[in-house]
């Protein structure tokens, strides 16, 4: 298989926080952390089997219902879209989390039952208890951040981005992570913002079997495919907007990501994709040349390291350009409701 000739991403051994801080955030490059969640208590628990796994979780779990998405055997763990996009190759439904785990654990060995997996279980609502017994020392522990659980049977998640920076924490199971920097969007063919499967546009290429009458560019794509392999208690370092193809390379699986974004508080109330989409409505459909100015004044107001464009205007004068304090935060978006109500 072509991944079997991927450039292996980079390992860190004994990391603490001041190493995480130092050496490896400031790179923004992925990394995997070895061993950095082998002395949590759920990793030891998995050890004993997935049955004491999902006994452990179910011990701390409530009734609130959260999504399972079950497939075909056919299927082979690939969960996407239906061939002609109008639909999913998989179904979706709202279950508790202990309904969830006796499914997983009941089909886990048989090759011809549906293949199950629970993605981003909100372990601070669901099971709380267990961010006591499992937590990660490599982040000021006040820094806001989602906390999602990851179980199921043999799959595969398509490649896709995620705003967040990311640490997945491998409990059970081998883990293959398949990543590609967001220049390689070109290559990936990725479907429209607003067609996905939880949230995030994903890529349409069987990463097993890619069909290049299809998606010709994917040859591009492959020489810059970095992979991670994962065994229980490693951790991989995610950075924003890094695409990834997840794979569960046993017939069960069981992850942990702790998701946070740097910057203002603002940010977890706004997301750059809302950004985009204005474009779509102001930006797409001009002629060329003048996206092309536009472009040039996006890179002037918005993508300049130091933020200069301001530096000649006092900052009392710097109006909806000046720092996002609440008071702008507030006049910014009364601007944009304003205008796109018109």
């Amino acid at each position: 298989m072509w991944l079997d000739d991927a450039r292996k991403v980079q390992t860190f051994e004994a990391v603490d926080r001041q190493v995480f801080e130092h050496d490896i955030l400031p790179l923004q490059r992925p990394a995997i952390l070895c061993g950095a969640a082998r002395h949590w208590p759920a990793v030891a628990v998995a050890a004993k089997g997935p049955e004491a796994l999902c006994d452990y979780f179910k011990a701390y779990a409530n009734d609130q219902k959260v999504m399972l998405q079950s497939a075909r055997p056919e299927i082979a763990g690939r969960y996407s879209f239906s061939d002609d996009l109008r639909g999913l190759n998989h179904q979706q439904r709202q279950l508790p989390f202990a309904t969830i785990a006796d499914l997983i654990l009941r089909d886990r060995d048989d090759v011809s039952s549906p293949t199950h997996y629970a993605g981003g279980v909100p372990v601070q609502h669901i099971m709380p208890g267990v961010l006591a017994d499992n937590s990660l020392d490599l982040m000021p522990p006040e820094k806001p951040k989602q906390i999602s659980l990851w179980i199921g049977n043999r799959t595969r998640t398509a490649a896709h981005w995620d705003l967040p920076q990311n640490l997945a924490c491998v409990i059970a199971g081998k883990r293959r992570f398949t990543l590609f920097p967001i220049d390689q969007i070109d290559n990936l063919y990725i479907t429209p913002l607003d067609l996905t499967l939880a949230g995030q546009p994903t890529s349409l290429v069987d990463f097993y079997n890619p069909d290049f009458d299809a998606f010709p560019k994917f040859h591009e794509a492959m020489p810059h495919a970095e992979v991670a392999d994962l065994e229980p208690g490693d951790v991989l370092y995610l950075p924003s907007l890094w695409f990834h193809h997840v794979e569960s390379l046993e017939n069960f699986g069981a992850m942990i990501n702790f998701w946070w974004r740097e910057g203002p508080a603002s940010l977890y109330r706004h997301t750059p994709l809302t950004t985009l989409m204005h474009g779509l409505l102001t930006l797409r459909d001009l002629p060329l040349e003048e996206r092309l100015r536009w472009r040039t004044l996006f890179d002037h107001y918005l993508f300049q390291p130091d933020g200069e464009a301001m530096a000649h205007i006092p900052d009392h004068a710097r109006g909806l350009f000046g720092a996002l304090t609440t008071e702008n935060e507030q006049r910014l978006k009364a601007y944009l409701a304003q205008t796109l109500n018109r």
